[in-house]
């Protein structure tokens, strides 16, 4: 219980104040005035006037004897530190901005006294407790991708808790927002969020020595085929002499080493420097771009010497080569559909006239142009999405010596579709070729092995044909009926990675396996199809046709040419990564396919395995990482989903393929940096805090400095409280009476009136 004395609280602070003023008057009037009149008794007149004065003011005032239980709260200070991936960059003597930033919040809470510190950290969104007990700092998560003040202190601001007296953030300054072009006034309705003083504590003022890829912004969506403009940012800081730096832009791939896509040469000014580059990306999907730039030596930061992109090409059109080497029924009927889809560019090229043909007219006369194999395999062939081969012999025309051209573009990321007749795979010429290698099924047998004895049959459906997306539209249609076809090619075993769709009913392929009739699979960044049949427009024209109104031909058309176009609706399963992938750091791959159709019996006794495997695309000797996953089939067709963890990886292109117990792989690629943004530019920027703390009026520090910032005093809060006068008021009036009295008296004895 604390005690003390205090004037009566029924007394307005301006009448304390006038009878102070007047008292004081009265004693100067006395001691500089009336005591130069005296003639004797000076000593009796100063300590009586004294006495007068005094008793009168406690008239007035009416002392109180305030005894109250008390308890001291300290204000509310929040301390935001910086997560973003910047903090760990290292300064000079191999330290990290992260341990000066821990012993900067260390020396805050030992200077902190009764001021309840509260300590956040921020990086993407909202800010979060951090734990700052010895030995957390070491427990933490990933740092974040970001550095977003704003975001925090919005957070703060809306939050239904207490609201702090003060902020302290503790950075390198290098924030994401506010941005580096923040002005005054901007920074002040920062500080406004919260209306309270916001100051600043900088970790580092060291730039290391660092040439880098600060920035590249693409102008527009990227477009398979469509020149894309990109604009890179470069600098150099922290002493090191950079007057130009090259700059290059390639695409990872899988087939092979990077494909050099631009260069171009930088000339800086006062550190910073920019070029425009133009690259142009084939290939639909996910494709991996890397901006490089020729660091100088002495560069004390080389992680950040490129930076990894990953461009999500899509498609205006889907640009369709295709070649048949006669005009058929099946020919006719792929063309029309072909030339019906609004989402296809359709080149097409028949042979009507064969190099033995005898026309008995002059080349002049003749309106068929001759087949412009060289042209197309060599100058167009990138320009295409895919190719269709559809009963074409290879050697009379000169495709033969093009062939190796054909599979390199394949791999390359080219979808191919070889369909079945009387001049395809064997008997067109195809085996021990290179564009065997990259078909689905192995091609063995003789020259004439076209058919399998060229009788009617029905293709079967297999178990991963049933559970494919790409075919799941036409199963809808035709359950499991398919239309009788007039024959099929003699085809092999299906490749590794390849998956048979439909099968002959009757015939084996030499391991005495059921022959493919249909089958697909991934050839390096590409994909094919092997079609052996020549009939599938009896889906169409047929009396399954007549029932279905001959749906069910363009639906399998969707599906193959969707699900080699990588169209997500066609594909097995969906990748996608939980969270951006850095270097270093666990990271999470989500994988999303369709069960199979199974009751609940097969279901509960038949668990579904997916296979994930991650391969480097910029180091395709490093041995890839496989995953493995048991997950049990839901019944009725639900969509399965489950999360991956990946290692930690190393910075670089990656591609990530999942591998279902049904149905074909699908893939998903992605970069993994270093620091990404965050190390984009590696100089602090102190300038900036102190311009937030002199926006906001709070104060600007150093890490090394002293860290005693003059924080809100603490509140008292009484939680009991006894109010006892020092006596009554008619006392305190009456001895001011006895007091003005005896002053009297003592000046008429001194001779003053």
């Amino acid at each position: 219980m604390n005690t003390r004395l205090a004037i009566n609280g029924d007394l307005p602070a301006w009448a304390v104040f006038v009878a102070c003023a007047l008292a004081v008057a009265s004693l100067a009037v006395l001691f500089f005035y009336e005591l130069r009149r005296r003639e004797r008794g000076g000593i009796v007149i100063v300590l009586t006037g004294t006495l007068a004065v005094a008793a009168l003011l406690a008239a007035i005032a009416r002392p109180i004897r305030i005894a109250a239980r008390e308890s001291v709260i300290g204000a509310k200070v929040v301390v935001l530190a910086d997560m973003s991936r910047s903090m760990a960059l290292p300064q000079r003597g191999s330290r990290l901005r992260s341990a000066v930033r821990d012993a900067a919040l260390a020396e805050l809470a030992k200077k902190a006294g009764e001021t309840r510190l509260l300590v956040f950290g921020f990086g993407e969104g909202a800010a979060f407790a951090l734990e700052t007990k010895p030995g957390a700092a070491s427990k933490r998560g990933p740092l974040a991708g970001r550095s977003d003040l704003t975001s925090a202190l919005r957070a703060l601001a809306t939050s239904a808790e207490e609201r702090p007296q003060a902020i302290v953030v503790v950075s390198d300054g290098r924030f994401d927002d506010p941005g580096e072009e923040a002005t005054a006034s901007q920074l002040q309705a920062l500080g406004r969020t919260l209306d309270v003083p916001i100051h600043t504590v900088a970790t580092t003022s060291d730039s290391p020595a660092d040439a880098s890829v600060r920035r590249v912004s693409a102008a527009g969506a990227a477009v398979a085929h469509v020149p894309l403009p990109l604009r890179v940012e470069v600098g150099c800081a922290g002493g090191l002499a950079c007057e130009t730096l090259t700059v290059t832009a390639r695409e990872l791939r899988e087939d092979g080493p990077p494909a050099l896509l631009a260069t171009g040469l930088a000339h800086l000014k006062d550190g910073k420097g920019v070029v425009d580059l133009s690259v142009t990306l084939d290939r639909a999907g996910a494709r991996i771009l890397e901006v490089a730039i020729a660091a100088p030596s002495g560069d004390a930061l080389p992680d950040n010497d490129r930076r990894l992109m990953t461009f999500n090409v899509a498609r205006e059109r889907v640009r369709v080569l295709h070649v048949a080497g006669r005009p058929t029924s099946d020919v006719r009927a792929l063309r029309q559909w072909l030339k019906s889809n609004a989402s296809v560019d359709v080149v097409a090229f028949f042979i009507l006239r064969t190099q033995t043909d005898t026309p008995n007219a002059r080349q002049e006369d003749l309106s068929l142009i001759p087949f412009p194999v060289d042209e197309l395999f060599t100058e167009h062939l990138p320009s295409f999405d895919a190719v269709v081969l559809q009963d074409f012999d290879a050697q009379p025309y000169g495709l033969e010596r093009h062939l190796p051209q054909l599979a390199r573009y394949v791999r390359a990321g080219g979808g191919l579709i070889m369909v079945g007749g009387q001049n395809s795979f064997v008997a067109g010429g195809y085996a021990n070729t290179p564009l065997a290698e990259v078909l689905p099924v192995s091609l063995d047998g003789s020259r004439r092995a076209v058919s399998a004895e060229i009788v009617p049959f029905t293709p079967t459906w297999t178990e991963e044909g049933r559970a494919a997306p790409l075919l799941a539209k036409l199963h809808d249609i035709v359950d499991e009926e398919l239309p009788s076809m007039p024959g099929t090619n003699v085809l092999g075993d299906v490749q590794p990675g390849g998956l048979a769709l439909w099968t002959h009913p009757t015939r084996t392929t030499k391991s005495g396996a059921p022959m493919p009739v249909l089958a697909i699979g991934d050839q390096g960044d590409g994909r094919s199809i092997a079609l052996g049949i020549d009939g599938a427009w009896q889906l169409e024209f047929s009396q399954l046709g007549a029932r279905t109104s001959g749906r069910g031909y363009g639906a399998m058309w969707d599906g193959l040419l969707g699900w080699l176009m990588r169209d997500p609706r066609f594909e097995s399963g969906q990748l996608e990564l939980v969270s951006p992938c850095v270097a270093g750091i666990p990271a999470s791959l989500r994988v999303r396919w369709p069960a199979a159709k199974t009751t609940k019996a097969e279901s509960a006794s038949r668990p579904e395995r997916i296979r994930v495997e991650l391969r480097r695309l910029d180091k395709p000797d490093v041995a890839p990482v496989r995953v493995e996953v048991d997950v049990p089939a839901h019944p009725n067709g639900t969509t399965n989903a489950v999360d991956v963890a990946l290692p930690p990886l190393e910075a670089g292109g990656y591609t990530a393929r999942l591998q279902a117990v049904l149905g074909p792989t699908t893939r998903r690629d992605f970069a993994c940096e270093s620091g990404g943004d965050e190390w984009a530019d590696s100089r602090p920027d102190r300038e900036r805090l102190r311009a937030l703390a002199a926006a906001t009026g709070g104060t600007f520090h150093d890490a090394a400095d002293d860290l005693s910032i003059a924080l809100p005093k603490p509140v008292v809060v009484t939680a009991e409280r006894h109010v006892v006068p020092v006596a009554p008021a008619w006392m305190w009036t009456l001895l001011a009476a006895l007091m003005l009295s005896l002053h009297w008296f003592a000046r008429r004895r001194s001779g003053l009136a």
